[in-house]
Formats: C-alpha cells, sequence, structure tokens
C-alpha cells in the first residue's frame, strides 16, 4: 500500500496539544471563575461563545486571545511526527471538538495547517466587530445528530463524522485505510466505526483508553495505545511503515517495536527470528 492510501485522522484537545484548549485560554485570560460559575447553566460551546463575549466587552482582543494559543503546550515529537506522516504522503485529518479558530491558530503557528487536508470540528469565527464567535458543529437546538451513544455530545457525534469521512474514501478507486488517534470519551464512537483493515490509537489511562479496554468485543480495528508525545511519533510512525512493508511484501522493512494496549495487564511484545524487532500482534478481539 502507498502512504498516499493511508488516511490518519487525529482528536486535537489532549491529542495534537496537550491539553484542552478552551480550558487553556479561560485559565490563560483569568476567567476560570466565572467559566465554573456559568458552566452548570448552559451548553459548553455556549458557554465558551459567552466567555468571548465577556473578554471583549473587557478589553481582550483577538490578538490576545491568539498570543494564549500559541502557549498552548504542544510536544515536539508531535509535530515531528505529523509533519513526517504528511511528508511520507499520508492524508491527515482533524476530527475534533475544539474550534476552527483555536486550531488554525496552533497549526499555523507551528507550521502544521498544510499537513492537514481536511479539519471537522465547531465554528470558530472573528465577526465585524471583532469578537471572537463560537458556534456548535451541530444545531443541537433544531434537531439531534442521530446518534444516541452515551459518550457523544450534543453538538458533535465523531462517529457520524467518521462515517461520512468513509464515504467519501469509499468512492475512490484505491482501497484506504485508517489510522484514528484520540483521547476522550467522544473518540469512542468513532472507534467503533473503523473496520478489520483499520487501527486506533487511544491515548494509555485517558477516557477513550478506559472504554476500549472494557469493551474490546465492540473494536473491530488493531489497537495500539501512545502515552507521550515520544510514543505518539513512534508509534504512528511505525505503524504506517509496517502498513506499507506488510502489503509491500517487505518483510525485511525494520519497523521497530510497538505496543499494544495492555489494558493495564502485562505488554506483550514479539521478537522476530530475523533479529530485526518485530510488531507485537494487536490486541485480540471477539467478533
Amino acid at each position: 500500500m502507498a502512504a498516499s492510501d493511508i488516511v490518519v485522522i487525529f482528536d486535537f484537545d489532549k491529542t495534537i496539544i496537550d491539553c484542552d484548549s478552551d480550558n487553556w485560554v479561560v485559565d490563560e485570560l483569568g476567567a476560570t471563575e466565572l467559566f465554573n460559575q456559568l458552566l452548570p447553566t448552559m451548553p459548553w460551546n455556549s458557554l465558551m461563545d459567552r466567555m468571548m463575549k465577556e473578554q471583549h466587552s473587557q478589553g481582550t482582543t483577538v490578538e490576545d486571545i491568539a498570543a494564549v494559543l500559541k502557549r498552548t503546550p504542544i510536544h515536539l515529537q508531535i509535530i515531528e511526527a505529523i509533519k513526517s506522516a504528511h511528508a511520507l504522503g499520508c492524508d491527515l485529518k482533524i476530527v475534533s471538538d475544539a474550534n476552527t479558530f483555536f486550531i488554525d491558530t496552533i497549526l499555523e503557528h507551528h507550521g502544521l495547517q498544510e499537513c492537514f487536508s481536511e479539519i471537522n470540528t465547531n465554528p470558530g469565527f472573528v465577526d465585524e466587530q471583532g469578537r471572537l464567535r463560537i458556534f456548535p458543529h451541530h444545531d443541537f437546538t433544531k434537531s439531534s445528530h442521530g446518534c444516541d451513544h452515551p459518550s457523544c455530545p450534543p453538538n458533535m457525534c465523531k462517529g457520524i463524522v467518521i462515517e461520512k469521512i468513509q464515504a467519501s474514501l469509499s468512492m475512490e478507486d484505491q482501497k484506504k485505510t485508517i489510522i484514528y488517534l484520540g483521547d476522550g470519551l467522544g473518540d469512542f464512537c468513532p472507534s467503533l466505526k473503523l473496520g478489520d483493515g483499520d487501527y486506533v490509537m487511544p491515548r494509555k489511562d485517558f477516557p477513550v483508553w478506559d472504554l476500549i479496554c472494557k469493551n474490546r468485543s465492540l473494536i473491530k480495528a488493531q489497537i495500539y495505545e501512545w502515552s507521550d508525545g515520544e510514543e505518539f511519533k513512534s508509534v504512528l510512525l511505525r505503524l504506517i511503515s509496517r502498513i506499507i512493508s506488510i502489503d509491500g511484501n517487505n518483510a525485511n522493512a525494520n519497523i521497530g517495536q510497538l505496543y499494544s494496549v495492555d489494558c493495564k495487564l502485562n505488554t506483550m511484545a514479539l521478537t522476530a527470528t530475523t533479529g530485526h524487532e518485530a510488531f507485537p500482534q494487536a490486541l485480540p478481539v471477539l467478533h
């Protein structure tokens, strides 16, 4: 398989960046107390829009918000991994419950924006008054998005987004392989949509990892965990190499060692008789 037939789909908060971008902006702007007061009274997207209104009324500019976003913590090796996957020819996409303004600002700051062919998230834009507006990906005040899985918030079902991506990919001549990376509850539903030839990379000890560990039999994709930026890079790039090597019958490719989800058990790795470190068996699932 060519790298161009590999589609890597990333969550953003706590996956590409090492924090929740909404919380980061609210905390850095000194608005945490008001945010916590209003949180029980309105949906999350409405609350973030309200917080941006409050900040605007206090004289906070879009440039001030952008400066905060440029300080968002992100691991250098995650930046390197994204650039490497893009350079190899993989198709990179984002499916996130953040918003376009936050994501675009951070990606542009780190020279990553051109790496992604598609970003699915909540709309965020600057209006004619210079105020940042944030709206839900799906307007749940008018209708439900149609997914009743308890891990999906009302404004966005990532599983539905993945199904739309899969439908688009199915119209292309070459079969595509999806690698999905995420950390949160909302990343469980899209993991359920992946097929036998796909891969999911949950962040270890985060909510989606716990859900996958408890529901192994529901996951058709092969599962490989990661914990930090270093593992993000090593697992993702070696997984891409594995996909290319297996389909290209390149048995001698040195793809290094990866770990399947241990779910609080001892992790198992296999060693090849050729002397190369082997890619371990993925987490077994029941069908």
